[in-house]
């Protein structure tokens, strides 16, 4: 089997600003905090501040006002998982862990490795035997080691997942004790869309695999709106491949926690990989969000997504990897079948092509 899992290798510069306060990191005569402080300080210049620009083309070809594009590929690996990867990175840095380790399908593996290259900490990666990344030299590139474990990705995690505890290692695989890191460093994503709009639009349209991103955007808005920075907590709309994830199928059936799908029933493609899984590990919490805002969530189709992405570079000059438009498509399907009033609406697009 194939399995691109998306971004094309992103070839990650580290800039002599970075160099020198990676240095400053892996400098063990210097005090934890002066570490941490420098590692923080990478942050500050390489994750997150991504741009949100109205998809002004967009608009006029779909009959849309005010359309909001966030556009997560201008992280340093090419997706939004640079987020969660510094932010474990930095919390195996605090704890004093040597080796961190993760399952990975490709992109996040790519971002942790480069996180914890630039702080020193060794990285072990699993990869699922029947998957094929070719964004794995990169993960080389930056001192990860690789091994294959049998089965799904899930299964990976859960073995990998034993193995840190097992080995001392610093886990940081999706869900447990993870999901409140991972879900606090994506609630950013809602702050810097407030910071540029000056309140919370009207729908919020997410990809969704895990659901940690999702789950973590709506917590970021919840927080403002009870600060009184809001006027208002967005409307969650939830994109992923046609009946393969269990959010979608789980909202779509009305359940209130999130349930499995039969693995059987799951399929990868080139296009659909980075948004499958029979088992969402933030699941839950994705679900929760979207009832709770009063969302929707749709099935979307490869070929969907595929026009999609080539849409989106004709029309606004984004290379847009397929599976980063689910959200997107599935906010404009029901705008087609219920004209939304004029107001402002955001699109997260996950990963650059």
């Amino acid at each position: 089997m194939n399995i691109l899992d998306g971004v094309r290798s992103a070839d990650i510069k580290i800039t002599k600003e970075v160099k020198i306060l990676s240095d400053m990191v892996k400098n063990l005569s210097l005090s934890i905090v002066d570490r941490i402080e420098a590692f923080e300080d990478i942050m500050s210049i390489e994750i997150g501040d991504t741009s949100l620009n109205r998809a002004r083309n967009l608009e006029r070809e779909l009959n849309i006002r005010q359309l909001y594009i966030k556009y997560e590929g201008e992280n340093p690996s090419g997706t939004q998982k640079d987020r969660i990867a510094f932010a474990q990175v930095q919390d195996a840095l605090r704890r004093n862990y040597g080796v961190i380790s993760l399952a990975t399908c490709g992109n996040y593996g790519v971002a942790v490795a480069f996180a914890s290259y630039l702080a020193g900490i060794k990285c072990k990666i699993y990869i699922p035997d029947s998957y094929h990344t070719e964004r794995i030299k990169e993960m080389q590139d930056f001192d990860a080691e690789i091994m294959r474990l049998p089965g799904t990705y899930e299964d990976t995690v859960t073995e990998s997942s034993n193995l840190a505890v097992v080995k001392g290692w610093y886990d940081a695989n999706p869900g447990g004790a993870n999901t409140s890191l991972q879900i606090n460093a994506y609630a950013e994503i809602a702050y810097e869309i407030y910071d540029q709009l000056r309140d919370a639009p009207k729908y919020i349209a997410t990809p969704v695999s895990n659901g940690t991103l999702l789950a973590g955007v709506y917590r970021g808005f919840v927080n403002l709106y009870k600060r009184g920075r809001t006027s208002r907590i967005p409307i969650f709309i939830a994109g992923s491949a046609a009946y393969k994830n269990p959010i979608i199928s789980s909202f779509k059936m009305g359940l209130d926690s999130c349930k499995d799908i039969d693995p059987k029933k799951v399929k990868e493609t080139v296009i659909n990989e980075p948004l499958i899984n029979w088992h969402s590990f933030d699941g839950d919490e994705a679900l929760y969000a979207i009832n709770q805002s009063g969302g929707e969530a749709c099935h979307i189709s490869d070929r969907k997504m595929k026009e999609m992405s080539s849409f989106l570079l004709k029309k606004e000059g984004y290379r847009i990897l397929p599976a980063s438009t689910s959200g997107l498509i599935a906010l404009l399907e029901l705008h087609e079948k219920n004209e939304m009033n004029n107001d402002r609406y955001v699109a997260i697009l996950t990963g650059r092509y």
